[in-house]
């Protein structure tokens, strides 16, 4: 039997969590760069407390709580809701993370429902939450919504729909995994949007690069009930410290730069689309995060970016995203470091190049 081939090198990468920056050596010397003999592994002086007490005051909460994962976390904050409520269902947009790529671990595990609210293409609405008849103990929003090439909804539009569900009797939980990357749009502080909900949920390892975790923020007693569910879900994990720190580092040295990346987005999708050889979506970006829109099928492109990324090093996408029309597709650019070595005319020669190559099979 033979070994089979390793997979070709990544030398640059339009996609955010590529290892050309994420190298387990390039990690741990970003690590030990923030430490030094004193730094305690846990404790009030922790990293892990550190960063559960700098993501409180950054979101305006009165306290915070550091989980393994996104996906635990976000389960046990509806957990408390429904059963500070006894109300079993929640609503979200159809293509919620919770519901999509998470086994529906919410009903297996906490027996909650789901309801999915209006078109999985488009934003949800006030009017999809209004048709949800069951009353819900909660309701979450995905700022921005990954699944529709990073899309928000206006400000005032956002805080009607919060207030209506509130004063059905329902929380107002936010999926705010990307939060960071929505701020540039909104052009609010953090404390402000965080406001808005009852919790908020944020990614320790997306737009700041960390090496995994959550962080659930919310008011005292919320937390505290959040703290015996992490434990009952085996969450509460000695040495987290290296998630810590790592998060810690992306607070300080790639949050400032979210503004950046969101202007060149912008820049890379005003390129694609007066090429006019693909489609980014939406035009203009809201967020550091869009779609491309491709007038090839799916297998014929995968192949097409794996043949082009064994001859040059470099990946145009993680995975590609199959659409109605089989005879189309797209895949998700989201800016960050990677994809600032990129300039637009050079993303737009390399759609050609992968239209080219997709077509000739």
């Amino acid at each position: 039997m033979t070994a089979s081939a390793a997979p070709p090198p990544i030398r640059r990468s339009l996609f955010a969590h590529a290892p050309v920056r994420r190298t387990p050596q390039a990690v741990l010397r970003a690590l030990l760069d923030r430490v030094d003999s004193d730094t305690p592994p846990g404790g009030p002086d922790g990293p892990v407390a550190q960063l559960e007490r700098r993501l409180a005051t950054l979101l305006g909460t009165e306290s915070a709580l550091f989980f393994p994962t996104g996906t635990m976390a976000q389960q046990v904050a509806l957990r408390i809701h429904a059963e500070r409520r006894n109300r079993l269902a929640f609503a979200a947009h159809p293509q919620t993370h919770l519901d999509v790529w998470e086994a529906r671990g919410y009903q297996v595990v906490h027996g909650l429902r789901f309801h999915p609210a209006g078109d999985r293409h488009r934003l949800m609405t006030g009017a999809d939450l209004a048709e949800v008849g069951e009353p819900l103990a909660a309701v979450v929003w995905e700022l921005p919504q990954r699944d529709i090439g990073g899309q928000l909804p206006e400000w005032d539009d956002l805080r009607e729909q919060v207030a209506a569900v509130r004063a059905n009797g329902a929380a107002a939980h936010l999926d705010g995994a990307r939060i960071w990357e929505a701020q540039t749009y909104y052009r609010r502080p953090f404390d402000e949007i965080a406001g808005l909900f009852d919790t908020v949920y944020v990614s320790l390892y997306k737009a700041l690069h960390g090496v995994r975790g959550a962080v659930l923020a919310a008011d005292t007693a919320t937390i505290d009930t959040a703290r015996v569910w992490r434990s009952r879900l085996g969450g509460a994990i000695h040495d987290a410290w290296p998630l810590a720190l790592a998060a810690l580092a992306g607070l300080d040295e790639l949050l400032p730069r979210m503004p950046a990346y969101r202007d060149h987005a912008i820049a890379l999708a005003t390129a694609i689309n007066a090429d006019g050889t693909a489609l980014a979506w939406p035009n203009p970006p809201q967020t550091p995060l869009f779609h491309v829109h491709l007038p090839a099928g799916p297998a014929a492109v995968e192949r097409a970016g794996a043949a082009l990324l064994a001859e040059t090093g470099t990946q145009l996408f993680a995975r590609i995203r199959s659409a109605p029309d089989p005879t189309r597709c797209s895949f998700e650019i989201s800016v960050a470091e990677n994809a600032m070595e990129f300039t637009p005319d050079e993303v737009v020669d390399l759609l050609r190049e992968l239209l080219q190559r997709a077509a000739r099979g």
